[in-house]
């Protein structure tokens, strides 16, 4: 299904562990550049379900696109959600970028488990080394999962450094 919500558990976590070294924005719209193409089969009937944006060599492309117009989407996204009002946070290009790719590629990892139609290594092999690698009921426990421990560990870090500035 185009624009899951699982494929953001890994990136909560990666934001927990990372802080600011990782932009949220950035994966999360990473995470909904690689699902147009399979949105656009399945709205048209037409083409590979998990075609050419779904290999390596497409999410290096996603991602660079994902970088470059993630940041500045982003930025506006956080003042418009009254997170930014001054426009003091600024994604840096490293940040942006590695975010992308990161998101690019935990999407094809992850859709490579679970989609027979996958090539994730095309042009170069058509075979899918990663499917069934687990059962998709672990993998969606382990989106979930890393989700709710991000999301813990985020809040956690937070909590810790802000009551140690205040002491």
């Amino acid at each position: 299904m185009p624009f899951t919500p699982l494929h953001m558990g890994p990136g909560i976590l990666i934001k927990a562990l990372l802080q600011s070294s990782f932009s949220l924005m950035v994966f999360g719209w990473s995470q909904i550049v690689m699902d147009i193409q399979p949105l656009i089969v399945l709205i048209t009937g037409e083409g590979h379900l998990h075609g050419f944006s779904h290999t390596y060599v497409g999410a290096s492309l996603l991602a660079i696109f994902s970088a470059l117009s993630g940041k500045y989407l982003s930025e506006i996204g956080l003042y418009l959600l009254d997170m930014n009002p001054n426009w003091q946070i600024k994604i840096s290009w490293w940040v942006a970028f590695l975010s992308a790719f990161i998101g690019s590629y935990s999407h094809v990892i992850i859709d490579s488990i679970m989609h027979a139609d996958m090539e994730p290594f095309f042009p170069f092999d058509s075979e899918n080394r990663l499917l069934g690698f687990i059962s998709v009921e672990l993998l969606h426990k382990l989106c979930i999962y890393s989700a709710l421990l991000g999301g813990a560990l985020y809040y956690g870090m937070n909590w810790i450094f802000r009551n140690k500035r205040s002491m």
